[in-house]
């Protein structure tokens, strides 16, 4: 028998403010807003700190999920990430996509091993990840362990 299907769903509205989106996910509500550089307010995250935040809270959810499917108890995970796009540059000529993300994974409780495999899981499971090694050109993923 097949895995289920995995669906998400979002909504976003503009506000009063120009720039600034009302979203909601399920019953949860917040505030993106357009990064300055488009005249907007930019006071909340902007969509693409939003996405990357939520790599890397992917990263750390199923670093957590896989170690304990594996029997493995892991301490505090971080996850830093940070990404450009260069408009003098770009990957595409056809649509925008990040230049360069770089991650940085740290699992507390595991070998170095371990943890390689961990974050090897998570490329292979996060569809958020995976969108962004299959259009970056450079990604960058250090793993320390401790």
């Amino acid at each position: 028998m097949g895995t289920e299907v995995r669906n998400y769903k979002a909504a976003a509205r503009s506000t009063d403010v120009f720039g600034r989106v009302l979203c909601s996910a399920r019953e949860q509500h917040f505030v993106i807003d357009g990064p300055s550089w488009n005249g907007c307010p930019a006071e909340a995250l902007t969509p693409g700190e939003a996405f990357l935040a939520a790599i890397a809270a992917c990263g750390v959810e199923l670093v957590q999920v896989l170690a304990a499917a594996d029997g493995l108890e892991v301490g505090p995970v971080d996850v830093a990430i940070g990404g450009a796009v260069d408009p003098d540059d770009p990957v595409r000529g056809d649509m925008t996509v990040f230049n360069r993300v770089r991650m940085t994974f740290a699992i507390a409780g595991v070998s170095e091993a371990e943890a390689q495999r961990l974050v090897q899981g998570v490329a292979r499971r996060c569809p958020l990840y995976g969108s962004v090694a299959a259009s970056a050109r450079e990604l960058d993923v250090e793993v320390r362990a401790s």
